[in-house]
């Protein structure tokens, strides 16, 4: 067994009557060796004792165990943690930085432990996020239109309201026009999407309604005219019996009804009609229908173009009320007077298609012939006659009669006094009733 090395102080204690040899102590001081591995020389004489000391405590430090003070208790600065502890070396030449706290290492699993599961475990604890649940996106009407089982649906229907319905699939599906006459105007409660908004707003407005054959088709109001050109209410209820073209923008096949739209089908036909030279050259002869008659004003449509045509392009001939002559739904001849493709604006006259009857008025009735006439109205004091030949007659009283003696639509007797060629006008004067 290996013997335990001991200082002469120890061994002094353990034999108190043993006497030590001065010099030899001195020899036992001399073979200390500090951790660096030099060998201190004896202390000169005349040095302070406290040399002495601070060689006995190096010594100390070899066989003491190192503190758990995390400070140098010879230069007092903290010594940076799991690095080697090297004596002799200040603080600074660690290169660590001592102004931050540093952070807490995360925890190591042991080596047997499995790395998989130890994640596993970690991401349990933490809270899972919390995921929405995407919506399903609503489907659209045309979707919705495809989706429907026509076989079914169609299976006990006669051949003419199978046509009907063939007819409608195939405006819906290629936007191809139809045409159908107006048998009423029912006011309805309509959803119709805000421009501004873009949400639906539920609103009740005049809808014309067109029967091909056994199906309801719906036309609302605001589907009838374009964007500012809108119409009264009164003007929607009078197009009773006009015949108008439409595209269907909605079908419902079981509850059998369907949802037009005129102003589509009006922008196909003025696209129509702007790309065709020979209809909207000036001059051109071409058709319009009419769909509104009012006393003195009627409203057209010509190729997608509403029109406003007052009785003085309708005749020639003055016409006391339009509604006498005229009805909705009546298709007429028209000349082409005015077409601008850019400001895509149309003017027509329903009278050019008729030569003017003024021309050769002069050898049929010249100056101071006695003429048949019917009053056809009176405006500002004068009346207006009709001569059965289509030439109307600028009119006054003569002295022995008043106003309130003639009345719209009594025969006359007038006499013809004189002619405007600039004007085209005949005038003349009642001579008496007839």
């Amino acid at each position: 067994m290996a013997r335990k090395k001991t200082t002469p102080e120890e061994e002094m204690n353990q034999n108190p009557t043993t006497e030590v040899d001065p010099m030899q102590e001195s020899r036992s001081l001399e073979t200390v060796q500090p951790p660096n591995g030099e060998i201190l020389s004896e202390p000169e004489r005349g040095a302070d004792s406290s040399a002495v000391e601070q060689q006995q405590n190096t010594a100390e430090l070899e066989t003491e165990p190192q503190s758990d003070n995390p400070l140098n208790m010879d230069t007092q600065q903290p010594v940076a943690e799991g690095l080697p502890l090297q004596e002799g070396l200040p603080a600074e030449c660690y290169e660590v930085d001592l102004s931050e706290k540093p952070e807490a290492p995360a925890p190591v699993p042991d080596k047997g432990e499995d790395d998989w599961g130890f994640q596993e475990e970690i991401k349990e604890s933490e809270p899972a996020p919390v995921q929405e649940v995407p919506k399903s996106p609503t489907k659209s009407d045309r979707q919705k239109f495809f989706e429907l089982k026509f076989n079914e649906l169609d299976r006990n229907l006669t051949p003419e309201e199978r046509q009907e319905w063939n007819s409608i699939y195939a405006s819906y599906r290629g936007r191809s026009a139809l045409s159908g006459t107006v048998i009423g105007v029912d006011p309805l409660s309509v959803f119709v999407r805000n421009p501004k908004t873009g949400a639906m707003e539920k609103q009740t407005m005049f809808c014309a309604i067109v029967v091909p054959y056994r199906v309801r088709i719906v036309i609302p109001a605001s589907e009838m005219w374009e964007q500012g050109q809108e119409r009264p209410d009164y003007v929607m209820q009078n197009i009773v019996g006009s015949v108008i073209d439409y595209i269907i923008i909605k079908v419902d096949r079981e509850s059998n009804f369907a949802i037009g739209s005129r102003r589509l089908a009006n922008r196909s036909q003025r696209y129509f009609f702007a790309h065709r030279d020979d209809l909207h050259r000036v001059g051109a002869r071409i058709k319009c229908r009419l769909l509104a008659v009012g006393p003195r004003r009627c409203l057209a449509e010509c190729y997608g173009h509403d029109l406003d045509i007052t009785q003085r392009e309708m005749r020639y001939v003055s016409i006391p009320d339009l509604r006498n002559e005229y009805h909705p739904g009546m298709e007429l001849d028209c000349i082409v007077k005015v077409y601008d493709p850019d400001k895509d604006e149309l003017v027509i006259s329903i009278k050019d298609t008729e030569v003017n009857p003024f021309y050769g008025a002069q050898q049929r009735h010249p100056v101071g012939a006695r003429r048949l006439a019917v009053i056809a109205g009176k405006y500002g004091g004068g009346v207006f006659c009709n001569l059965p030949d289509g030439v109307t007659c600028m009119c006054n009283y003569s002295y022995q009669h008043e106003d309130s003696d003639f009345m719209v639509g009594e025969n006359v007797m007038l006499l013809v006094q004189r002619y405007e060629e600039e004007k085209l006008q005949m005038y003349g004067k009642i001579m008496s009733k007839w």
